[in-house]
């Protein structure tokens, strides 16, 4: 109990003596950074998610080859649940003149339970939120078939034996999807007229979707009911496993947001280090007295250790208060931004604050906080100020494996921890080297004359003096330096990749049914319209029967979406020219070769354990096909181009069932292309992507607004670095230039010696820390964003001149106030 007390009234002392002040703030501001980016990232991605689900019309959609049955309706009624049928299948479209085929929706009442359908009455006429489904006999058809069929609001339309009236064009579906039958030209109608049209009977091919909605946990616990009951031909979908491209946007949003994070774990820690590396050398006078008075060494060590325990709760506690009141600040912008509500943040992140902060001062206070236990006695004899206390092995050691186990734990995700651990890491070695390097040149440019003036020789010496002082503070600053960088250009460069993954240029227009004989005529009509000519390419259905003769079964897979992949017929393709987007990563293209050979996709391959060697077979119209994988292809999904799972050279499937499929851009001002095409061969699809873009792009650009919000919380942790590098020599800045009035220096001299001091620190750090942060951009672009990034010359200038500037500023205002202080109250401070 009195060790409790004397660490309480130690901590109060501490405090008002300011002593705690800087690693307080370094604590409050590390927890509070991560737990506003924990409380954030927690609400926005509940909320995306849940407007995600938008995109599959439910929190929760159930998919079926038959009607659900009613059993399962009733069960979601029972908990408390809304539920809407779908129906999607293909039919023929028809007026007097024209017929094209459709991907047709029947809906029932309350249809999308998330999302909206928006509505106009024509093309080129504004649209509104539809507030209703059709009503019976009325059918509401997509631009697309607006043109082929040539209708006006109000004239009637064929599907099946019925006639429908025209009573809309839909202009937007929130879940329509990217799977080949969403591609087709839309028309919807009312599910009660299903039965009148005639087209399901026994047999049909027809998708049935129940959409679910409702609270959070009552949807949860009816998918783990739905999930236990499935039978083949069923599957349940959510945001995960439905939607890739979404998914993909919503993850590369997650990675930015755990960098921003990352980021402030690793200021957090140099910040806390350095606080804590002053607090100790400050003292180490105080506890040789202690021992002096008769107090053991674990009674010391009680002392010290339960002052900062108490005082580290205490700030993280404070520090999760601060994350708290942010996020909550905050909420209304994002609300705004996301145009929805956003969810109650869970306590968690408050946990993760504590945690953050107990492990900042385990492994970063505590081993160097252990050694004023074994202060001697004798310092109280001999108490000159010691220019450096270099730290111990154990004291890297533990702040190493704390921050390692820190930057693993918040990333999640291996090759993002490791690009980051790997990077700091030999970031601040080389800081620490080439610093040490600049501080021995400039120490003999100082000895042979050629720094003139007795402020930069002054200056240069003292950093001379503090040779590993200097170098850790250049190194701290350094790290600083490259971590704002990575927040602000670097983060802007590589939040403009991201903006520019799917290009402008991207193909928005498929073409599918082409004929063999219509591929001279095909492109001939588009170099009439001043269009580059498409690659047309064969599309072959095969499913996947064996690799290396063991048979493909989709109950060997526990993972849901391999099940499907294992059930599903491939598109398969022959060429021997490697298309635009496809990348070889392991073995060799086929190119030439009359040996029958597969090429697979890199992701593919991963999933079903497939390698170059491997003997793939495939089922196709009835017959086997097998032959061995010979290479590896990584995709650009992203290019919105033809892609295919499996391609084999030429001579190995040209003699089976295949349909010609291409892909183009169409440019604004062609609208009336595609209707041409139509008209000139009537067997033609074509599929208009540009809606599908544009909601990609959308989402994209809603989570780099969000992702820049987190990133500027992370700011906060990169200005207390540099605030706590300043003042780590603090104390020997403040003998030394007591020492130097003392000693006849004139004012001048003193000030362009601290000038001189600064701004070779942060020349120092700014030089190192533009290359650190191009480097690091280019490296986390490459291999944790999978984005193309050229870094330039401009974090490097910036660096410098900000490095060089902002140290000058920073400590010139936290020192000046040393000019005017008398000398021997420093020295009788610092005694």
């Amino acid at each position: 109990m009195n060790t409790f007390r004397l660490a309480l009234r130690m901590m109060f002392r501490d405090f008002r003596a300011g002593e705690l002040h800087l690693l307080g703030l370094a604590i409050i501001v590390a927890v509070g950074a991560l737990t506003s980016v924990g409380f954030l990232a927690d609400r926005v991605g509940r909320a995306l998610d849940r407007e995600a689900n938008q995109l599959l019309g439910g929190d929760l959609l159930l998919r079926a080859d038959k009607p659900w049955s009613d059993e399962v309706v009733a069960e979601a009624h029972k908990r408390g649940l809304r539920t809407a049928t779908t129906v999607l299948f293909t039919s023929m479209a028809s007026t007097a003149e024209q017929a094209t085929l459709a991907g047709v929706k029947a809906v029932e009442q309350g249809y999308p339970l998330r999302g909206t359908v928006r509505i106009a009455p024509g093309p080129n006429q504004a649209d509104a939120v539809a507030d209703r489904v059709p009503a019976s006999g009325e059918v509401w058809l997509d631009e697309r078939l607006f043109a082929e069929l040539g209708v006006k609001q109000g004239e009637l339309v064929g599907l099946g034996t019925k006639e429908f009236r025209v009573g809309g064009m839909v202009t937007f579906e929130s879940d329509r999807g990217a799977n080949f039958f969403s591609l087709l030209p839309r028309a919807i109608f009312n599910v009660a007229d299903l039965p009148a049209t005639g087209l399901i009977t026994v047999g049909s091919r027809a998708t049935y979707r129940l959409h679910v909605a409702g609270g959070i946990a009552e949807v949860e616990d009816f998918e783990r009911w739905a999930r236990a009951g499935l039978q083949r031909g069923q599957a349940v979908e959510t945001v995960a496993n439905a939607r890739p491209e979404v998914r993909n946007a919503l993850d590369q949003a997650q990675r930015f947001l755990r960098l921003a994070a990352l980021l402030a774990v690793i200021l957090a820690a140099v910040a806390v280090g350095l606080s804590a590396r002053r607090f100790m050398r400050r003292h180490l006078d105080g506890c040789a007295v202690m021992r002096c008075l008769g107090a053991r060494q674990r009674q010391l060590m009680g002392i010290v250790v339960g002052e900062f325990l108490l005082f580290g709760l205490l700030a993280a506690l404070a520090g999760t208060a601060l994350g708290w009141f942010v996020q909550w600040a905050l909420a209304g912008g994002l609300r705004e931004i996301l145009a929805t509500e956003l969810p109650v943040p869970s306590l968690l992140p408050l946990a993760h604050g504590l945690i953050v902060g107990m492990v900042l001062l385990a492994g970063f206070v505590l081993p160097q906080l252990l050694r004023l236990g074994a202060v001697p006695t004798l310092r109280v004899l001999r108490r000159e100020f010691s220019a450096a206390e270099p730290l111990s092995g154990s004291a890297w050691v533990a702040g190493f494996v704390a921050l390692t186990a820190l930057v693993f734990w918040i990333a999640a995700d291996l090759r993002l921890g490791l690009l980051v651990t790997l990077g700091f890491s030999a970031a601040l070695g080389l800081f620490a080297l080439a610093a040490w390097w600049v501080l021995r040149l400039a120490g003999r440019l100082k000895g042979t004359g050629s720094l003139r003036g007795g402020g930069w020789r002054y200056g240069v010496a003292a950093l001379g003096r503090r040779m590993g002082g200097s170098v850790i503070q250049a190194a701290a600053l350094g790290l600083g330096i490259t971590a704002l960088l990575l927040l602000t250009l670097i983060r802007a460069d590589l939040l403009d990749s991201w903006r520019r993954m799917t290009p402008p240029d991207a193909p928005n227009r498929f073409i599918i049914n082409i004929q063999p004989d219509q591929r001279d005529a095909l492109a001939a009509a588009f170099i009439a319209e001043g269009l580059p000519e498409p690659a047309i390419l064969p599309m072959i259905r095969g499913r996947m029967v064996e690799i290396n003769g063991k048979p493909v079964n989709s109950e060997d897979y526990e993972d849901e979406r391999l099940r499907r992949l294992a059930e599903r017929e491939f598109n398969l393709s022959h060429s021997d020219h490697l298309q635009t987007g496809n990348t070889v990563v392991d073995g060799k293209w086929h190119a030439g070769s009359h040996t029958p050979q597969f090429s697979v996709e890199k992701g593919l391959a991963q999933d079903f354990g497939i390698k170059v060697g491997d003997v793939v077979a495939f089922e196709i119209a009835g017959e086997r096909v097998q032959a061995p994988v010979t290479s590896v292809r990584e995709l650009d999904w992203d290019s919105m181009r033809v892609n295919f799972f499996f391609i084999s050279n030429e001579g190995l499937l040209e003699d089976y069932p295949a349909s010609l499929i291409t892909s183009f851009n169409l440019p604004p001002g062609h609208h009336e292309f595609t209707t041409r095409l139509v008209a000139q061969f009537p067997n033609l699809s074509i599929i208009d992507t540009a809606a599908l873009l544009e909601q990609v792009q959308s989402m994209t650009d809603k989570l780099i607004l969000i992702v820049q919000f987190v990133f500027g919380f992370a700011l906060l942790a990169g200005l207390i670095v540099l605030y706590a590098a300043l003042q780590a020599t603090h104390d020997e800045r403040e003998y030394e230039l007591a020492m130097l009035r003392t000693l006849g220096a004139r004012h001048r001299q003193v000030k362009q010696a601290l000038l001189a001091e600064f701004a070779v620190l942060g020349g120092i750090a700014g030089v190192l820390a533009g290359a650190g942060a191009s480097a690091l951009g280019w490296a986390l672009a490459h291999y944790a964003f999978k984005m193309q990034y050229v870094p330039g010359l401009l974090p490097v200038l910036v660096a410098v001149v900000v490095g060089a500037l902002g140290v000058m500023a920073g400590g010139w205002l936290g020192t000046r106030g040393l000019l005017s202080r008398p000398p021997l109250a420093s020295l009788r401070a610092l005694a």
